[in-house]
């Protein structure tokens, strides 16, 4: 990191606020943090700073599942429906000789295509959708009732749709909102204290919370965009928490998870499914001791990124509060990445 001016390059990208957490021989080596968490005042960004992850939630709620699927609560190779009980796949031509899964569907390839203009931030004049509303098309989020539009398995398709799906199966077996289980099975467990899946950031919470920028580092109209679809995109977390997720993942791959996912659950999570790029809720690329990770999130006001090298124990969170405009690559994270990678003295 040392290799670029992180500051400089932030005001290149009008970038408001960067935090940033490094992994280093399987531990927390460094939590760096810059800017504001609001553009125009003097909140300074900090360890204890929380972010919009989007779509990074999709790890996390991998992480559950594989801790679930250890308890025997959740089979990832059978039938959803066997265990869904609020809303159920829609049979049709294309479930007929495979059926949706946990596995396809923590790796995009359920055979659910999202809606057109679907999965759109809360509204502030709407009430907080139910999942189950969502899924039947009966919600501005998502115009279209979910089902199965090809076969499962046989195609790749980036779905929050499938997550959602996710999260209601979840919700089904637990008897419990999907945020109670979370706390209870990931968040307190690791002590990720600054991490919350609300669908609401009430005033006397906001202090901690990072206000969201656009390309031109200006505020967002509502300052907190709200997902209400926790499984798929509604994580708020600091760089600090979200990298002890990351460092849980490269401790069960050597037997040593805190919350109980074995080894063999997490070695799942980082195999190949179908495709040699999409792993279970991560993206996969390279190989041997070069084999990388990562989740990226990518919403309104927001861009992050992570990264872990599993066989070399290293790793990065990084989060910022903007949108760019422009994959995470193309703009300071990236360049983040980049600098991290060439010092980073990957063993051939």
């Amino acid at each position: 990191m040392k290799s670029i001016n992180i500051s400089e390059r932030m005001k290149h990208y009008n970038v408001s606020g960067l935090s940033v957490t490094l992994i280093e021989n399987g531990q927390i080596k460094i939590t760096e943090d810059y800017g504001l968490l609001e553009t125009g005042t003097n909140k300074s960004v900090s360890k204890n700073s929380i972010f919009s992850a989007c779509s990074i939630s999709k790890f996390l709620t991998a992480m559950l599942v594989m801790k679930l699927s250890e308890q025997g609560l959740l089979d990832l190779d059978e039938d959803v429906n066997k265990r869904l009980v609020s809303w159920k796949v829609p049979d049709n031509n294309f479930t007929k000789n495979k059926r949706v899964t946990l596995r396809n569907l923590l790796s995009h390839q359920s055979g659910i295509i999202d809606p057109e203009d679907s999965f759109s931030e809360l509204k502030s004049t709407l009430d907080i959708p139910l999942m189950v509303e969502i899924l039947e098309g009966k919600t501005p989020y998502c115009k279209d009732h979910i089902e199965v539009k090809y076969e499962p398995e046989s195609e790749f398709h980036y779905s929050d749709a499938g997550y959602c799906i996710i999260q209601q199966l979840i919700e089904d077996i637990a008897k419990k909102p999907f945020k109670q289980v979370m706390n209870e099975q990931v968040f307190k467990p690791l002590k990720m204290e600054n991490s919350i899946l609300d669908t609401t950031i009430s005033e006397t919470k906001r202090e901690n919370f990072s206000c969201g920028h656009n390309r031109n580092g200006e505020l967002i109209d509502g300052k907190y965009p709200i997902y209400p679809y926790p499984a798929a995109s509604g994580l708020w977390t600091t760089s600090l928490d979200l990298a002890q997720l990351v460092l849980e993942l490269l401790n069960a791959l050597k037997g040593e998870s805190k919350i109980g996912i074995t080894a063999i659950r997490a070695k799942e999570m980082i195999t190949p499914q179908g495709r040699e790029w999409t792993g279970l809720g991560v993206f996969l690329n390279g190989s041997e001791k070069e084999f990388e990770i990562s989740s990226l999130g990518w919403g309104v006001g927001f861009q992050c990124m992570m990264v872990a090298f599993p066989y070399i124990e290293k790793g990065a969170v990084i989060m910022t509060n903007a949108d760019l405009g422009v994959h995470q690559m193309e703009g300071v994270i990236g360049e983040i990445y980049k600098s991290l990678i060439a010092t980073a003295s990957l063993p051939k």
